[in-house]
């Protein structure tokens, strides 16, 4: 089974992603430096997801680590019509909150029977995304230390801490839809320690609703309250970047909170086995010509376009896309998920196949870490979800920003205002503001101002995430105080 420093079994984490894509990848790279620093690790994937995995990656993907395990626990979803495309959020909020406690706990019952049979290693300590806070309750019964993680940004916790006051405040729900339009999101927020002149347009989007029960709304308000019985956080971030974000939820939670990242930088320091690298976390197959294409381009000549696993655009919004990316005579790498556009498939016309034949590339899915850090790329249109930008801002690579929901607007306006690595693009998209984006990205004084801050973002994160640095000293501070507090050593 191996050991620990001072001998004795291996602790045992048990990590529990949100069954969304983003968060399946945060959680893996957290079980792998886990497992790094001697972990036994159990990742509890969904029913749906982990087929999903094996259809994308093969039916052998998930094998060749003993200390290395996965399991699933069913969604409580009925099946969706189709099994290749990204689950409806507030739906799966919904059903882990309401139908995952048991088959959890069923599991961990399991999972206890084959240590008592001296099978594996004990459970030491459970480690679960903050969405599935249904996991405290479980941890609590068993007696176990339980580590909620934060795969987002810790501006964007923040923001959601504070829903609780908008409602108080009757700032929401909206009294009708021409609030979404009409300036009324523009007000800034003067009183949330830690977000010096935000705005309500730049908290995250569960607020613009009209509907006083919304489901989204009133999941985050419980997902904050049950928060505070964990016995620590951890973010995906790291001080410098995140630092006075924490420092204002530090006030407000009496638990632990550590700063652990960016796990990128991390990973990328570290010498990892074929077996460890071969566990990867793509619900997509990844098109391996994206990087044959990128290695035929000029140095910082290409802009990577990729809207994530859950964004959805309209046909109009794509066109105006496409016509902004040909218009601008630049290469271009371009995912195009089969899921990404409202109402069907996607629709490119032959004027524009023609047009962008030998400087654009439209593949379904890609290695993203790997095409960000490819010395071709020039700059990033994103959708400002926290893997993307974290991923970003490891491999130094500014960014062109359309925030789609949730904690995007967040990012999106701390990336362009405060860390000066991003540019925003308005929500009604439009082709000449696409063209005028990609050309600063790739050749304009501002873009090369945020190449230079995002080079100097991505070497303090190299430098945290080092022996020694704050993010490292706060990762091995958590599992000495947190994880293994139920060891004997």
């Amino acid at each position: 089974m191996g050991s620990v420093a001072g001998g004795g079994p291996k602790p045992h984490a048990v990590l529990t992603p949100f069954p969304a894509q983003g968060h399946v990848n945060c959680g893996l790279r957290l079980a792998k430096l886990l497992h790094l620093r001697g972990f036994f690790i159990t990742f509890v994937n969904t029913e749906f997801n982990h087929k999903r995995l094996l259809r994308s990656r093969g039916v052998k993907a998930l094998q060749g680590l003993p200390d290395f395990r996965f399991e699933t626990v069913p969604d409580g979803l009925p099946p969706p019509a189709n099994d290749n495309a990204t689950q409806d959020v507030p739906s799966l909020c919904d059903s882990t909150r309401k139908n995952m406690l048991l088959p959890f706990q069923n599991l961990l019952a399991r999972l206890s029977e084959s240590a008592s049979n001296g099978l594996i290693p004990p459970l030491t300590c459970l480690v679960s995304d903050f969405v599935m806070f249904f996991t405290i309750d479980v941890a609590q019964a068993l007696g176990l230390p339980i580590v909620l993680f934060w795969p987002c940004s810790a501006y964007s916790l923040l923001g959601f801490v504070h829903y609780q006051n908008l409602l108080d405040r009757r700032l929401v729900p909206l009294k009708d839809e021409s609030y979404l339009t009409n300036g009324y999101l523009e007000q800034e927020i003067d009183w949330i320690p830690g977000m010096r002149g935000i705005k309500l347009k730049d908290l995250p989007t569960f607020l613009r609703t009209t509907d006083p029960n919304d489901l989204l709304f009133h999941f985050m308000v419980e997902m904050v309250e049950k928060s505070h019985k964990a016995t620590a956080i951890c973010f995906h971030t790291f001080d410098e970047l995140e630092g006075e974000a924490v420092e204002a939820l530090s006030s407000i939670y009496s638990i632990p909170l550590y700063t652990i990242g960016p796990f990128p930088s991390y990973l990328s320091q570290i010498q990892q086995t074929d077996q460890l690298l071969s566990l990867k976390s793509s619900l997509w197959r990844e098109e391996t010509q994206c990087i044959d294409w990128l290695e035929t381009k000029e140095p910082k000549s290409v802009v990577y376009v990729n809207f994530g696993s859950v964004t959805i655009i309209s046909p109009e919004q794509l066109y105006e896309f496409a016509c902004g990316l040909a218009n601008s005579k630049k290469p271009f790498l371009w995912i195009i998920r089969p899921d990404l556009v409202n109402g069907g498939s996607v629709i490119l016309s032959t004027e524009f196949v023609t047009e962008i034949k030998d400087r654009g590339l439209i593949a379904s899915w890609c290695e993203q870490e790997k095409v960000l850090n490819h010395p071709s790329i020039g700059g990033f249109l994103t959708h400002c979800g926290w893997n993307s930008m974290i991923e970003s801002v490891s491999a130094g690579v500014q960014m062109a920003c359309w925030p789609f929901f949730a904690d995007q607007q967040t990012n999106c306006r701390y990336a362009c205002k405060d860390w000066g690595i991003g540019a925003e693009i308005d929500t009604n998209v439009k082709r000449e503001e696409v063209e005028k984006l990609v050309n600063e990205l790739l050749e304009g004084e501002k873009g090369k101002i945020m190449r230079q801050k995002a080079l100097e973002w991505k070497k303090i994160a190299e430098e945290d995430t080092r022996v020694g640095g704050s993010s490292y000293i706060n990762l091995e501070n958590m599992i000495k105080d947190v994880l293994m507090m139920n060891m004997k050593i």
